[in-house]
C-alpha cells in the first residue's frame, strides 16, 4: 500500500496542540539566543501547555518566561535509570510535538530511544528521522539564531512559511523588567551605581586561554574609560574571580560585582549601561540582547564571529578579533569604544 501524501508529510499541529516539549539544556549563550525561537513556538500554539526540558542552571529563568508553562530540569540526566525516566515521561505525557533546540548527540538519543519502543511524538531537530528533520549540512556554520530559525521553517513554524530577510525570531529580553517591576534590586543603585556606567565581561571558558583578553588589558581600558567619567563595572561568576580582582588591585576605581549578579540583575544592568565590553561568553549576548551597544572580543583560532557573535536588537556590536585575544591591543579595542560615539566630550 502507498503512502497518501498526508502520511508523508506530516503537518504542524499549530492551534491544535495540547501538549509542546521545548528542550534547551545549554549554555547560557545559546540559551539566551534560543529565546526567539521559543516565542515563536509560544505564539504557534498559544492554546498549548509548553514544557520547558532544561538544566537547574536555567530553573528560576525558565519558570519566569512567559513563553513556556512549566520546567523541567532533568534534561541531562545521570545514569540509565535517570534516562529511562526521563524517556518515560516524556512519552507519557503524549506530546503533540518537540521542539529539540539543543540538537546534541543526547538529544538524538533521546529520540531514538522514543522511536525504538513506540511511536514518537512529531520531532523537530536534527535527526533523520524525525518529522522535521533539519538536514542542512551547513548548519554547524549558521549563527544560533538564523540556525534556529530554519529549523522552525521545516517545522512549519513562520510567517507565510519563511523568515525573510531580518525577520528570524530575535531573542527578545524586555520581559524580564515586566516581569519582575521595578523592585530595588534591579536598579543600578541596588550595587552602589552611578550613572554612566559600562560593564566589563571578562571571563571565557577557562580551558579556552585563548578566549581571554589578558587582565591587564582589561585594566588599562578600564582606566581610560574611567578617566572619561565613566564607572566600569566587572560582572561574571564565580571563576572570574581571580580576573577581577587582579584588575581591580591594576585600577581601583572599577566597581567588582562578580558573583552578586543573577541572570535578571544582568539584563536590567545591561538596559541602563552605557556599554559594555567582553570575550564571547554567555553574559555578553545577555547584555546585548539586552539592549547595551557592545564590543565583542573574538579569538579567531577558537570561533567565527560570522556564526556566534553577539547582536542587538538596534544598538550596534562591534567585532574586535584576533588569532588569539592576546594578539589584540588595548588601543585596537579603545578606537573601538570611541567609535561607538557615547564617550563624554
Amino acid at each position: 500500500m502507498t503512502k497518501t501524501d498526508t502520511e508523508m508529510s506530516p503537518v504542524n499541529p499549530g492551534a491544535q496542540a495540547r501538549e509542546v516539549l521545548v528542550i534547551k539544556l545549554s549554555a547560557l549563550g545559546d540559551f539566551v539566543l534560543a529565546l526567539g525561537a521559543m516565542k515563536a513556538v509560544r505564539e504557534m500554539h498559544l492554546s498549548a501547555r509548553i514544557t520547558l526540558l532544561t538544566t537547574p542552571f536555567f530553573e528560576e529563568f525558565g519558570k519566569l518566561c512567559p513563553y513556556v508553562d512549566r520546567v523541567e530540569t532533568d534534561g541531562r540526566p545521570e545514569g540509565m535509570k535517570a534516562t529511562a525516566a526521563l524517556i518515560q515521561r516524556i512519552r507519557k505525557t503524549d506530546y503533540d510535538i518537540v521542539y529539540d533546540f539543543q540538537t546534541s548527540g543526547r538529544t538524538r538519543n533521546y529520540f531514538t530511544a522514543l522511536n525504538r519502543s513506540g511511536k514518537a511524538p512529531l520531532w523537530s531537530g536534527h535527526h533523520e528521522k524525525a518529522a522535521f528533520f533539519h538536514d542542512n549540512a551547513e548548519r554547524g556554520r549558521m549563527h544560533s539564531i538564523d540556525r534556529l530559525a530554519e529549523q522552525l521553517e521545516v517545522a512549519g513554524v513562520a510567517p507565510g512559511g519563511r523568515w525573510l530577510g531580518t525577520s528570524a525570531p530575535f531573542p527578545d529580553l524586555s520581559w524580564v523588567r515586566h516581569k519582575l517591576g521595578d523592585t530595588p534590586r534591579l536598579q543600578p543603585a541596588y550595587f552602589a551605581l552611578t550613572q554612566p556606567y559600562m560593564l566589563l565581561i571578562p571571563g571565557a571558558s577557562a580551558h579556552r586561554e585563548a578566549k581571554r583578553w589578558p587582565e591587564a588589558n582589561y585594566a588599562e581600558l578600564a582606566t581610560r574609560i574611567a578617566d572619561r567619567g565613566i564607572m566600569p563595572v566587572i560582572i561574571g561568576g564565580k571563576a572570574e574571580g581571580p580576573l577581577a580582582h587582579e584588575i581591580v588591585r591594576r585600577e581601583p576605581r572599577v566597581k567588582n560585582l562578580v558573583t552578586r549578579t543573577d541572570l535578571f540583575q544582568i539584563v536590567t544592568l545591561a538596559e541602563k549601561a552605557l556599554f559594555v565590553v567582553g570575550n564571547d561568553t554567555g553574559p555578553m549576548h545577555m547584555a546585548t540582547l539586552a539592549g547595551a551597544p557592545g564590543i565583542a572580543l573574538f579569538a579567531l583560532t577558537e570561533s567565527d564571529p560570522d556564526h556566534s557573535a553577539p547582536r542587538g536588537p538596534k544598538q550596534p556590536v562591534i567585532i574586535n578579533s584576533a588569532p588569539t585575544l592576546k594578539e589584540l591591543s588595548v588601543d585596537d579595542v579603545w578606537q573601538s569604544v570611541r567609535a561607538l560615539g557615547l564617550l563624554p566630550a
